[in-house]
C-alpha cells in the first residue's frame, strides 16, 4: 500500500501559522497575497493516485480534497497531508497546516481558527463555497484530533 512520508511536510516546523500571518501582512494586495498562498501549496505533496479516495475526500468543498492524517507516538503530534486538484485550495490547505500540523491533538482541538483567519483576513476574500470548503478541512481535522486526544 502507497503511504505519504507525513514526517517529511514542513509546514507547521519550518512554516508556521506566525510566519504566514507576518508574510501577507508585507503584501499591499490580495493578488500578491494569492500568489503567496499559491507557492504555499507548490510545498505539499502530491498523493499519489490510489490514495485520492472516498475515505480521504473532505466533503464540503468545492474542490477535490484529500485528507491523511497520521500521528507521532514519540512526539504526541498529529501529522498531516492534504492535496486538492485546485492551486488555491493546496493553498489554503497550506496556510490550514501551518497552523495545526505537527500539533498534539488537546492543541489541534484548542486552537482558534477563525481568530487565525480573521488576522490574515482570508474568509472575506474568498466566495462562500471556498470558505466552507476551508472550514470542512479544519472540522475534519479537529473532528480526528478529538478522537485522537480521547483515546490518549
Amino acid at each position: 500500500m502507497t503511504t505519504l512520508d507525513l514526517d517529511n511536510i514542513e509546514l507547521g516546523r519550518t512554516i508556521t501559522a506566525d510566519d504566514v500571518v507576518d508574510a501577507l501582512s508585507f503584501f499591499d494586495d490580495w493578488e500578491q497575497r494569492y500568489e503567496y498562498i499559491i507557492d504555499l501549496g507548490r510545498q505539499l505533496p502530491a498523493f499519489p493516485e490510489e490514495m485520492k479516495d472516498d475515505a480521504r475526500i473532505v466533503r464540503g468543498c468545492q474542490s477535490q480534497v484529500w485528507l491523511e492524517t497520521g500521528f507521532d507516538d514519540a512526539s504526541g503530534e498529529l501529522r498531516l497531508a492534504v492535496d486538492s486538484d485546485a492551486l488555491i485550495v493546496r493553498g489554503l490547505a497550506a496556510i490550514v497546516l501551518a497552523a495545526l500540523n505537527r500539533k498534539p491533538p488537546q492543541a489541534v482541538v484548542a486552537y482558534d481558527m477563525e481568530g487565525y483567519f480573521d488576522s490574515i483576513d482570508l474568509l472575506k476574500h474568498l466566495s462562500p463555497t471556498r470558505g466552507n470548503g476551508v472550514r470542512a478541512m479544519v472540522k475534519r481535522i479537529q473532528d480526528e484530533a478529538r478522537r485522537r486526544a480521547s483515546a490518549a
